[in-house]
């Protein structure tokens, strides 16, 4: 199986906070990330897709289609934003790990619907510390 990754960044911000907790308690869970007036990250978002190669092309998907789905899918919609105010969010706590699970389901539909290719993996790097895989293994 051959995998084609591209790296693509966004920054944005969120506050770990699960609603039905109260202020002490996610302070408790979530530390000084539950602070409510938020925290940016500059995110890195690594789309991995597999698929057939194209006899005439040789690639999985032309770079400049996947990069177009990008934005229309995820640049447009979640940079420079608040993620806790955003639909995807309305129900679960950002954390890199919800975060992956959102933009793995909306790139899969994306990239389905404008090519032969479909998302294998997502993995979001939140901090040089911290990143979270979501989807298949290589």
């Amino acid at each position: 199986m051959i995998y084609l990754t591209r790296r693509y960044a966004f920054p944005a911000a969120h506050v770990l906070a699960q609603p039905a907790f109260s202020s002490e308690e996610n302070r408790r869970v979530f530390g000084r990330c539950a602070n409510p007036t938020g925290h940016g990250h500059d995110y890195q978002l690594e789309v991995s897709l597999a698929g057939p190669i194209d006899p005439k092309l040789g690639w999985i998907i032309a770079p400049a289609l996947l990069d177009e789905i990008f934005e229309e899918t995820i640049g447009a919609r979640y940079s420079h934003s608040m993620l806790n105010e955003l639909a995807a969010f309305a129900e679960r706590v950002p954390t890199a790990e919800n975060i992956a699970r959102v933009m793995h389901d909306e790139l899969t539909e994306a990239v389905a619907r404008r090519s032969t290719a479909r998302v294998a993996r997502i993995r979001v790097i939140e901090t040089p510390r911290n990143h979270v895989e979501y989807g298949e293994t290589p």
